[in-house]
């Protein structure tokens, strides 16, 4: 059975452990869903288990996770999978995703490396995500995510993407500021790219803060602000799909909850405006 889905114009943050005793206390009304990495949940006890447990109560999660490495070369963890099913069961998690990418070479690797944009790279990958797929029993999604070169390409990025996500018959989860990285690093359109994606397939949506280098690399960090050309993309993708649920990422450099709830708040109000 799939799980259920979000509000369309919903807006939620990510549960970190730095925030997870004020969140236990009482989330904040503005917040609407909470995401968080099943890796770092499942089978945890005691005060953090806990809590868990009591912010669970309040709103929904959706899990994104950090180590499947979908697209790697080392065997798929099958039993990671059936992990993360069962958390999903008993956490009610709306929604589960992963990167398009790999984490995985026999070793974690601790970075999201980019697939190969080839034919085979589909087919491999599609194999691997329907697998997945019939453990969990139910649809995943899966996240572009921002790449600073990549092994091989007979395939544009546009094209890879939605051939793993059409061929798998799974959803696709739109990181909007892994677009804009990858526009100005790569040197294209941004909405060019969204407009190209699937959007009947799009279950949520993420927004986040990155670093530009000195030489205008754009490195995705997770750990600043928000900018406007990224809020200003934001808001013409929910003009051209309509509203999604969107999470705002902060992975580090966490501020205090009044600075988030204004990121949220103004999540909401391109969702308002876009009808």
């Amino acid at each position: 059975m799939k799980p259920s889905s979000l509000a369309q114009k919903s807006a939620g943050i990510g549960l970190r452990r730095a925030i997870t005793s004020e969140l236990a206390t009482a989330v904040p009304a503005q917040i609407d869903f909470l995401e968080l990495a099943p890796e770092n949940w499942i089978g945890l006890g005691g005060r953090l288990g806990r809590q868990l447990r009591e912010i669970g109560e309040q709103v929904p999660f959706v899990a994104h996770g950090l180590s499947l490495s979908i697209g790697g070369p080392a065997p798929l963890e099958e039993t990671l999978v059936e992990d993360i099913r069962d958390f999903i069961k008993t956490h009610h998690v709306h929604i589960y995703s992963e990167h398009l990418s790999y984490t995985n070479d026999g070793g974690q690797l601790y970075d999201l490396l980019p697939l190969p944009f080839t034919v085979e790279a589909v087919t491999y990958t599609v194999d691997r995500v329907k697998r997945v797929q019939d453990i969990l029993g139910h649809r995943m999604a899966l996240e572009n995510v921002s790449y600073y070169l990549t092994p091989k390409r007979d395939l544009s990025e546009i094209e890879f993407i939605t051939a793993v996500i059409t061929e798998a018959d799974c959803d696709l989860l739109l990181d909007v500021n892994n677009v804009y990285v990858n526009s100005v690093n790569h040197g294209y359109e941004p909405m060019d790219f969204i407009a190209a994606m699937p959007a009947e397939r799009i279950s949520y949506l993420h927004v986040a803060g990155h670093y530009v280098e000195p030489d205008g690399l754009i490195i995705d960090t997770h750990g600043a602000d928000v900018i406007d050309p990224v809020w200003n993309l934001l808001g013409k993708t929910y003009e051209m799909i309509g509203p999604r649920p969107t999470l705002l990422e902060r992975d580090f450099n966490i501020p205090g909850m009044e600075q988030l709830l204004a990121e949220v708040a103004l999540i909401k109000q391109q969702q308002v405006l876009s009808g």
